[in-house]
């Protein structure tokens, strides 16, 4: 069985805009809220760069690449509009890619 549909994002945060960063960014932040609005959304994980001063992960997981696909087609303008108000608050972003677990037959618990 194929497991949840991840996406792992990397970003330089400008320092000074680290606070409006993580108020989008968060575990309760504005792309966790828009994410929510969709049923097959799972979770998204925020992780600093403990080596690399100002680089951050994001890791947004769904229950399936379909879930990923109709959310982004239900919340296509909202997505944008979002994208749009987040991208002076890096320096770099980079898409690291699409992936799913390995989870060798393991049940997707009800939560997600």
């Amino acid at each position: 069985m194929a497991g949840k549909y991840t996406l792992i994002w990397r970003f330089r945060v400008r320092p000074d805009c680290l606070a409006d960063y993580l108020a989008c960014y968060g575990p309760d932040g504005d792309w966790v809220r828009l994410f929510r609005r969709s049923p097959g959304f799972c979770e998204t994980l925020l992780l600093k760069d403990l080596t690399v001063p100002d680089w951050y992960l994001t890791i947004d997981r769904w229950r399936s690449e379909a879930a990923y696909g109709e959310f982004r087609r239900e919340f296509a303008l909202e997505y944008r509009q979002l994208d749009r108000q987040c991208e002076g608050l890096t320096l770099a972003e980079e898409f690291l890619g699409a992936f799913c677990e390995e989870n060798r037959g393991a049940e997707l618990p009800e939560t997600c």
